[in-house]
This record gives C-alpha cells, sequence and structure tokens, in this order.
C-alpha cells in the first residue's frame, strides 16, 4: 500500500511538472512583429548575386541585408512578379501577392513557443497540393551559414532545384552550398501541414523532412478567415536541430504555402533575426 501511495505522488508529481514546463506562453505578453511574406517567383540565390539582373548583388558584397532594402516594399515585389511583370514565367491566375503575417515568440527556459496569424487571402488556383490547403515552414541559421544573416532562407534556394524552370533532376530538392551537419552548415527546418503532418528535418546537401528530435508540437487552426498556428520546439535536440540557449540570436525565415500551392509556388520572407532572450527582430522573452 505505501508503495501504492508513494508511486502515485511520483507520477503525479511528474505530471505536474511536465504540464508546468509545457505549458502555452499567454500570447496576450508576447509582441507581435508584422512580417510580409511575397511571392518570389524564379529568384534563386544565383538570380540574385549574379549582379546583372538583381542591383541588389552589389549591396550584399558590401553586408547589406535583403530586408534593410526591401522590407518596405515586399507587397508591390509581390504584385510585380505575380502577375509575370518580373522573373515569373508561369503566371498563375488569382495567386496572392503577398501576405501580412504576425509573429510571436517566447520560451520556458526549456522550449521555444512561436506563433503565426495571418488572414486567408483569397485564392482561386489550381490545387497543386490537393491534401493541403496551407503548409507552413520555418528555418533556423545558427549563424554558420554564409549570407544567412542578409538572405534568409534563400542560401537554400538554387536554380537547378526540381520545380525550377531550368532543373534538369526532378529529384533535386533544396540545398545549402557546401552545407553538412558535421560543420554545423546547415538550416533547421520545422513544418506544420493542414493535413495535421508535422516534419522536424534540415537543410543541408540536401533536404531531410524528418528524423530532428527538437519539434514537440505543430499545430493550427483556421478561426473565421485567420490560420493561427503554432510551434513548440525543445532548446536541445537531435540530428539536425540547433541547439538554442538564452542570449544567442539566431537567423529565421519561413515560408507559407497557400491555397494549395507547392514546390516553388509559395510565399516567403526575407531575412530576420530570433533572440532568446536577446534583442532581436523576433524576441522570445522567458514567461
Amino acid at each position: 500500500m505505501q508503495n501504492l501511495i508513494t508511486a502515485s505522488a511520483v507520477g503525479l508529481v511528474l505530471a505536474l511538472g511536465a504540464g508546468g514546463a509545457m505549458a502555452a506562453p499567454d500570447w496576450s505578453k508576447a509582441p507581435g512583429k508584422k512580417i510580409t511574406v511575397f511571392y518570389p517567383g524564379v529568384s534563386p540565390i544565383e538570380w540574385i548575386t549574379k549582379g546583372t539582373e538583381h542591383g541588389g548583388a552589389r549591396g550584399l558584397k558590401k553586408g547589406e541585408s535583403c530586408a534593410a532594402c526591401h522590407e518596405e516594399e515586399a507587397a508591390d515585389m509581390g504584385k510585380k512578379i505575380v502577375t509575370g511583370q518580373k522573373i515569373e514565367p508561369k503566371v498563375i491566375k488569382g495567386k496572392a501577392a503577398a501576405i501580412p503575417v504576425t509573429v510571436q515568440a517566447s520560451h520556458d527556459g526549456a522550449n521555444l513557443y512561436m506563433r503565426f496569424s495571418w488572414k486567408q487571402p483569397a485564392g482561386g488556383a489550381d490545387k497543386m497540393d490537393k491534401d493541403n490547403q496551407v503548409k507552413l515552414a520555418v528555418m533556423f541559421d545558427d549563424n554558420k551559414i554564409e549570407r544567412a544573416n542578409l538572405s534568409g532562407c534563400w542560401e537554400s534556394c538554387h536554380g537547378d532545384a526540381r520545380t525550377m524552370p531550368d532543373a534538369k533532376d526532378d529529384k533535386k530538392t533544396k540545398y545549402v552550398k557546401d552545407g553538412s551537419l558535421a560543420s554545423g552548415k546547415f538550416y533547421d527546418l520545422i513544418q506544420w501541414t493542414s493535413k495535421g503532418a508535422k516534419h522536424d528535418g534540415y537543410i543541408a546537401d540536401k533536404r531531410v523532412m524528418d528524423g530532428g528530435k527538437a519539434l514537440v508540437e505543430a499545430k493550427g487552426e483556421k478561426k473565421g478567415d485567420e490560420w493561427v498556428v503554432t510551434f513548440t520546439r525543445k532548446f536541445a535536440g537531435g540530428e539536425g536541430d540547433i541547439a538554442m540557449a538564452a542570449g544567442k540570436t539566431y537567423n529565421i525565415g519561413f515560408a507559407i504555402h497557400d491555397d494549395h500551392a507547392s514546390g516553388r509556388f509559395h510565399h516567403v520572407s526575407l531575412n530576420y533575426t530570433l533572440g532568446i532572450d536577446a534583442k532581436a527582430d523576433i524576441t522570445a522573452a522567458k514567461q
């Protein structure tokens, strides 16, 4: 009897402890950062850095970031691209040019929490991914990928990827030039899909969608015309998971596949920073 009571008491303590560690943050106390994701068309990193068509190549060489030049005009860029005025040979009728997203973050000392919310734009394009109306992916860099602090997740976007017009290999995914887990030169990737799936992977010499150990939960729902997606991610993980800690900052970028989009036909953010109790574009403060 004594052993039964002791075991029950220990179980109760562990349950309360686990519940406390995983309690969702009070999002009303987490400041929101409004970030516009826009339709990028065919703008791989090679096009950006070439210099003959994109004037920002010179700025990148000087250490100027994409957001520093384009953050205020992201929606306008999306309009020019989605209508085929620039770098889009395959115009998709009805596709949104840009989506304003509110991003929030918090942590509890062991877990990072992130919340993304946006209003569903008008759609009507062909359903490329019939199973998922929406997918949301987030990528983190631990300041190891060259130029990731300037270009966000664009270092994984290349002209020879499988859905690009010049692709020769229909199996070639996103990758990081000279990327490898061993060197730490990779993007930590997490994804939520409206079908209910969650993925915890990475992008190094290729994209791997699963195998990580840091992502605890990814969930989302549509309330009226608004999507709300939240992630719970442990600071410490496994293969392909960046180890996070208070006082540090990381490069972050995210993408939304809206209106059943797939492949390159997504909306993407420019470069931003995430700070854990540190000053950044998005700061996750402890609650």
